[in-house]
């Protein structure tokens, strides 16, 4: 794959830009002499003035930052118009990522650094007076995704531009994203994420390239609900919204098109003309409400039928899309896998399966035979989760109510599947029953991993584990029948965005010592591991640490009046809310730290400040209560002087993309804690790794893997392997550890004598039934013990600087492996054999 080999004046080494240097630029992106800024035919002026009708100097900040964004996409236009030309005359292989969640973030400052425009926008701006960092927080970050999958999709979109492998992300226009998290009392609260609510200046509106989507019934609001009508047969339209994928150095933009949902017939004027406003309106608004809202509420089977119908319409649109994209240039339906590789991010898009073959079938008249051979050729499934309630099955009635000729196909498929599997297995009933797509019982359901992996030529995990896992454990019986189309890809990120971008301090240290090719080959962060010892190199990166660390201390207190030491460990936990995830793991060993230093006021412990930061799914009881816990603990510990200045806890609201920016270039302590055999990959523990904090983490996802470029003495991982949490399943007992271990008896009487809830007793009861009543299914209690042990040992070695940063060193010498852009070349040349295609 190719290397980009440019010079990166960025952030990394910032040197001062001149009108000239930015004519130059501007130039190079097709622009011509005209201005960025601070003259009257300059792009930004122009906006206001002609946009917004308003002069430059009374502009609101939300104005300019319309404005200035607009600019930056106006000199990007033309480059992206040429990737999309040269992609129409080369007619190359296409990669099409179907993905349900696109975590963007903000997009201004990430294009101006893929751009290489960062140093001297900036200072053309300082220049005339402008603000730029006051622009670029006027952008919301984008409610397109929640966690973990949508942030990997992001990474592998700026992976593939960087790369120049021709590529559209496929996703939807939810106009509210999942919510807006405020704390109130320790409880999450939610608030709408109405996050278009002003115009987004890098959104492209296609509605000429509309698409129609076909469904056996009609959808109506009931009560300010999405309600199915069967019997009425209605279509809906997918409108496109494009948004420039910005490839580093900007030599190639490609695409990320969001489809929004609309009525074909948006108005009626014969109610509107007797009054009934909004009966006039119904079509438009049941359609809007389709992609009206990042994941609906799932606790309910209305909300569960919505999120159905999202994963159809995300997958009609992008399939009539790409088919159109493709017999416009071909054709030949025999070269569809020549052409187009279609990657199924998790189970959501898996209905895809039967809408291919519905379009090779009934729209192409092709034979089975050749429509199920094209079709099985194209697409390729990742899977990302072992969690059996992420492995989706939707009842077989919803099939038979909106999509029923998807079913049909789906019966076919199945009963060609199971002949096959009798024929190999003569006698296997049970095998039958657990390969089949169709899962038995008083509601029958269709199983739609299963669908992805027999209508697919590769199925790939995320992490060796996790590959292992899949294969052996959860479709154990469809990986012996299709062994060669299992394979492992393991997750990364990209280091512009979470190391150049992100933590410019360090980037510049890097860069410093080894030089800039970094930046797009991640691999030579490796030169770092010679200098790990080098006094001069060790006090630079500390440096930098700190830089980060009084940088978001100040942002802290700017924005929410709290205060943390930057001398203290910042010992961070930052992911969704699950018991799997362990953050009620990480408040227990908070718990037993407490007790420790009010027994004994002189224990040796370095300062430390906890910050934890996710969102709990609205429905998830647990996991709203395991937010309150945490933030009883902080209320309780800054109040009690015997742990003043030691101890400190703090659960950041509404984390995002923006906050990861944040926090993880200033944390130095990463906790990577899932049960053993429960995280997929994580891509947290890669940026946190990448910035140079130090994992304490169970030997779970990518962190295995972590630890073996890194040197297992160079973190700190603690307790049971995925052999060990099953092997002991069935005799395993929380009461043990309460009754063999005082630490472990002592924080657990402590939380239930409602020292944290002295104003609301009994509250965290239920925390009580998860870890001994019930089993502690997630083994919290087993692994307590050997996590205080680590952490222990953690903090012995806060106390020698040079010994800190030397390890922090070597583990972002070791990172090199988890860039998005190695994941990336790896699905190119193994899944999607696609080449790179430079834009000229």
């Amino acid at each position: 794959m190719r290397t980009n080999e440019l010079t990166y004046p960025g952030s990394a080494v910032e040197e001062p830009a001149t009108g000239a240097d930015v004519s130059a630029l501007l130039q190079q992106y097709g622009c011509g002499p005209i201005p960025f800024v601070g003259a009257e035919n300059a792009f930004y002026e122009r906006h206001l003035i002609f946009d917004r009708v308003i002069d430059p100097k009374v502009a609101t900040a939300r104005e300019r930052f319309e404005a200035f964004s607009r600019s930056i996409r106006d000199v990007l236009a033309q480059r992206w118009v040429l990737t999309r030309s040269t992609y129409e005359r080369e007619n190359p292989k296409r990669v099409y990522y179907l993905s349900m969640e696109f975590l963007i973030g903000r997009s201004l400052a990430n294009n101006l650094t893929n751009l290489l425009l960062d140093p001297l926008v900036r200072h053309a701006a300082q220049e005339h007076g402008m603000d730029l960092l006051e622009l670029i927080e006027e952008e919301p970050d984008a409610g397109l995704g929640n966690g973990g999958l949508g942030r990997l999709a992001a990474c592998f979109l700026d992976s593939m531009a960087t790369m120049q492998i021709p590529a559209t992300g496929y996703g939807l226009r939810y106009e509210y994203g999942m919510f807006r998290q405020s704390i109130v009392k320790g409880w999450q609260k939610e608030n709408p994420d109405n996050w278009l609510r002003d115009t987004d200046p890098w959104e492209v509106a296609r509605p000429h390239e509309k698409v129609e989507v076909r469904f056996n019934c009609t959808f109506q609001l009931r009560n300010g609900s999405f309600q199915v009508i069967p019997g009425r047969p209605s279509c809906l339209f997918g409108i496109p919204f494009d948004r420039p994928v910005v490839g580093y150095g900007g030599e190639t933009i490609n695409t990320l098109r969001l489809w929004a949902a609309a009525a074909p017939d948006s108005f009626d004027f014969q109610e509107f003309g007797t009054g009934d406003f909004v009966g006039a309106l119904g079509e438009t608004l049941e359609a809007e409400s389709l992609t009206r809202v990042l994941y609906p509420d799932d606790s309910t089977t209305i909300g569960q039928e919505l999120r159905f119908v999202q994963e159809y319409f995300l997958v009609a649109c992008s399939v009539a899309d790409l088919v159109r994209r493709f017999r416009r240039f071909n054709v030949d339906w025999d070269l569809l896998p020549e052409k187009v590789a279609i990657q199924l991010n998790d189970t959501h898009p898996s209905i895809a399966v039967a809408e291919l073959m519905r379009v090779l079938l009934d729209n192409a008249r092709l034979g089975w035979d050749e429509a199920w051979d094209l079709t099985r050729r194209t697409l390729a499934y990742t899977n990302h989760t072992l969690l059996p309630e992420a492995l989706e099955k939707w009842p077989e009635v919803w099939f038979e109510i909106m999509l029923p000729r998807h079913l049909e196909i789906i019966y076919e498929v199945n009963r060609r599947l199971l002949d096959d599997v009798r024929l190999r297995y003569p006698g296997d009933e049970e095998r039958v029953q657990r390969v089949s797509l169709v899962e038995e019982g008083p509601l029958r359901k269709i199983r739609m991993a299963n669908l992805a992996i027999v209508g697919s030529h590769s199925t790939n995990g995320v992490a060796a584990v996790h590959s292992k896992l899949l294969r052996t454990t959860t479709v154990k019986d469809l990986a012996e029948l299709f062994p060669e189309r299992f394979s492992n890809k393991t997750n990364g990120v990209t280091p512009r965005r979470w190391l150049l971008k992100a933590n410019p301090g360090l980037a510049r240290t890097i860069t410093e010592v080894i030089g800039d090719r970094w930046i797009t080959d991640l691999s030579r962060l490796s030169n770092l591991k010679p200098l790990a010892g080098d006094a001069a190199v060790r006090e630079a990166f500390a440096a930098a640490q700190r830089e980060a660390k009084v940088r978001f201390a100040d942002w802290l207190k700017s924005t929410t009046g709290q205060t943390v030491d930057p001398n203290s460990i910042f010992d961070c936990q930052v992911k969704r809310i699950h018991e799997y995830k362990r953050q009620l793991l990480n408040a227990l060993r908070i718990v037993v730290s407490y007790n420790r230093l009010r027994q004994n006021p002189d224990l040796a412990f370095p300062p430390r400040t906890f910050f934890f930061a996710g969102k709990a799914a609205p429905a998830y009881r647990l996991a709203k209560l395991i937010i309150k816990f945490i933030n009883n603990i902080a209320e309780t510990i800054d109040a009690d002087p015997a742990v003043g200045g030691r101890l400190k806890v703090v659960f950041l609201p509404e984390y995002n993309v923006s906050l990861a920016e944040r926090l993880i270039p200033a944390a130095d302590v990463s906790n990577q804690i899932s049960t053993a055999g429960y995280e997929a990959s994580g891509t947290s523990n890669m940026k946190f790794m990448m910035n140079g904090a130090l994992t304490v983490g169970t030997r779970d996802g990518a962190t295995i893997e972590m630890a073996e470029e890194a040197g297992e003495d160079n973190m700190f991982l603690f307790g049971l392997t995925v052999a060990q949490v099953e092997g002991n399943r069935g005799w395993y007992s929380p009461y043990w550890h309460y009754e063999n271990e005082p630490e472990t008896r002592a924080a657990l009487d402590l939380i239930f004598s409602d020292h944290f809830s002295r104003s609301e007793p009994g509250v965290f009861d239920p925390l009580r039934d998860v870890l001994l009543t019930h089993g502690d299914h997630y083994m919290h209690l087993a692994d307590l013990t050997a996590y205080c042990d680590a952490q222990e040992r953690l903090g012995a070695l806060y106390g020698n600087a040079g010994e800190w940063s030397h390890k922090a060193i070597l583990n972002v010498a070791s990172s090199g492996k988890f860039s998005s852009d190695r994941t990336i070349a790896e699905y190119a040349n193994e899944i999607w054999k696609v080449r790179p295609c430079p834009v000229r």
